[in-house]
């Protein structure tokens, strides 16, 4: 049973812990058996059971839990650097994507990609993201937007999620926007996805959730709502891509459905962020994407203060956020959306797992949670986050082993 000792802070983050309080321990320890943490404290009360055990000297570095990435799209072919261009020369996204360009330009490149191509560049994004000292990533389809290639995303996270140290949450995504064959006929593969799809993804095991973009451009509420109807009655959970572009009453969809998140939010209205307090849907904020974008940033400090959980993730993706750097994400969320260090962090960890309903086994560093870790070369949480580096992390404990 070995014991991490010489901690010089641990941020324990314990679930349903007020956001602001990520239960910071200085001058610490922590024990673990086979998978999962025995026990947590200070270093001056470890229990006489764990004196004789092996010990591994943290060298007065920050503990933290594995970081959660809540939000990305990970599975996608090609790359977008030209719009990045356009962007910076006037093009907003919407223009970009009215030409031709945006999410469909990146379908046409997935579904040319072959399953293996698919796999491997995406299995190299998670070897940089462990790198960094995230454990678990949520990932989205939408990028094949019909049957065959939605299903080849969803097949390429199944056998990553098996074969990758890192462990993955799946979500169907296949309301991300309706595909050109379909746009003159919207109704029609609307229908694709609640009679077929949605039946089929449950089926095969390929996800445990299902998002819809909310916007002008992409789907209604009305729409949405039909969507997550059918995902609902085949035992999916809900997400929602909400007001990133516009205000458009996603928010209040989300609460409407129950859903686990609400993300984005850049434009959400006090009515939705009263909605989401009742409802207890946690708002995911993507900073990374409001930086590309030169969006508003979701207003954190609202949301917080009426009581909604916020996680931070990065929408890792090729159009609007190709960084899946968590890290300077939650640097981000300090700087412009006024959260703290302890906040941040609580954000891409235990909030980040409840976005992903998993926070009564990650994103915790407490007896009988997993034991998933990562050592940051910093003696404090706010040294690390105030001090940014391209990457901080040493060391990465993954379900008891080091990687």
């Amino acid at each position: 049973m070995p014991v991490l000792r010489n901690i010089a802070q641990l941020a324990t983050c314990p679930a349903g812990n007020p956001q602001d309080d990520a239960g910071l321990i200085a001058n610490a320890a922590i024990a673990w058996s086979g998978d999962t943490i025995n026990w947590v404290g200070a270093a001056e009360h470890i229990p006489s059971e764990f004196q004789s055990e092996p010990v591994i000297d943290c060298e007065r570095k920050l503990v933290i839990p594995g970081l959660i990435d809540c939000h990305t799209h990970l599975c996608f072919g090609g790359w977008r650097g030209d719009e990045f261009e356009q962007r910076l020369q006037g093009a907003t996204y919407q223009q970009i994507a009215a030409a031709g360009g945006g999410i469909s330009s990146t379908v046409s490149a997935t579904r040319a990609a072959s399953t293996g191509s698919l796999r491997r560049k995406a299995a190299a994004v998670l070897d940089g993201m462990l790198e960094l000292g995230v454990t678990t990533v949520e990932c989205k389809s939408g990028y094949g937007l019909d049957m065959a290639n939605e299903l080849k995303q969803l097949e390429v996270y199944r056998r990553l999620n098996k074969d990758h140290q890192v462990d993955l949450a799946s979500t169907f995504l296949g309301a991300h926007i309706v595909p050109s064959e379909f746009q003159k006929d919207r109704t029609r593969y609307i229908r694709l996805l609640c009679d077929e799809l949605i039946p089929l993804v449950v089926r095969e095991g390929l996800a445990e959730f299902c998002d819809a973009f909310v916007e002008q451009g992409a789907y209604s509420i009305e729409e949405a709502r039909q969507i997550f109807t059918a995902a609902t009655s085949h035992g999916l959970k809900i997400k929602v891509h909400a007001d990133q572009l516009s205000d458009g009453n996603g928010a209040l969809l989300a609460a409407e459905m129950g859903a686990v998140s609400a993300e984005h939010l850049e434009y959400i209205n006090p009515e939705g962020i009263s909605a989401l307090a009742k409802s207890g849907t946690v708002a995911v904020s993507l900073p990374l994407a409001s930086l590309y974008l030169g969006e508003p940033y979701m207003p954190a400090r609202d949301l917080l203060s009426s009581g909604v959980p916020v996680a931070v993730a990065t929408d890792f993706n090729p159009g609007s956020a190709p960084s899946y750097h968590l890290p300077l994400a939650m640097t981000l969320a300090c700087l412009n959306q006024q959260m703290t260090p302890q906040e941040a962090l609580n954000g891409a960890t235990t909030v980040a797992a409840r976005a992903i309903a998993a926070d009564d086994r990650i994103g915790t560093l407490l007896p009988g949670y997993q034991a998933d870790l990562a050592i940051i070369d910093a003696p404090t949480l706010n040294q690390w986050l105030y001090h940014f580096v391209p990457n901080a992390c040493i060391r990465v404990l993954k379900r008891g082993h080091w990687i």
